[in-house]
């Protein structure tokens, strides 16, 4: 299955304003270093490979190349700062819901950052609050196959390759994902 990332496959079918500033990089670090101070609301950053990724307490993220979606969203909400740890959650049940959307498979949340799916994470969320912007870090396990996958972790791991057993469209999660986000994140607001 062609399984690209790059703009070319994602912005013609994006379906609202997230995304329309929209970076891929092969690799990188991390897509949140990616993002700068003055990008847009609604600016993505996406990789085909992070080779320090991470998520909530400085656990890592790690996946390998071209099997997970891996972006960034910089998000600017006009709100008091008391509130910007529930953008986690938000995102969360934005993830879910395009991963139900996508794969027709059932979700769960795992408070406050992570997606399962029967038990085992499948994605996870890492909102940074910084110089008046909040940079949203997601990682989802998609074509990832099950001797791939991490182990001696708190909470199992799996992908959506192994929970449905075909392959995903990267690009279409993406897609799924951004207008889920863009939504959720109004309604916030």
């Amino acid at each position: 299955m062609p399984d690209s990332l790059a703009p070319e496959a994602v912005v013609p079918r994006l379906r609202g304003r997230f995304g329309i500033d929209y970076r891929y990089v092969e690799s990188t670090p991390s897509t949140q270093l990616l993002l700068a101070a003055d990008a847009a609301e609604g600016a993505v950053v996406v990789a085909g490979e992070q080779t320090a990724g991470r998520g909530r307490l400085g656990r890592s993220w790690v996946a390998p190349a071209g099997t997970s979606l891996l972006c960034s969203v910089q998000l600017r909400p006009a709100v008091a700062p008391d509130r910007l740890p529930e953008l986690t959650g938000v995102i969360a049940r934005a993830c879910a819901e395009a991963i139900e959307t996508v794969t027709g498979l059932e979700t769960e949340l795992k408070f406050p950052n992570d997606v399962l799916v029967g038990g085992r994470k499948v994605a996870g969320i890492l909102a940074e609050a910084r110089e008046s912007r909040v940079v949203a870090g997601i990682g989802v396990n998609v074509n990832i196959a099950e001797v791939d996958l991490p182990t001696r972790l708190e909470t199992p791991a799996t992908s959506l390759l192994v929970e449905t057993r075909r392959e995903t469209d990267r690009a279409e999660l993406l897609v799924e994902l951004l207008e889920r986000i863009e939504r959720r994140y109004d309604a916030w607001l």
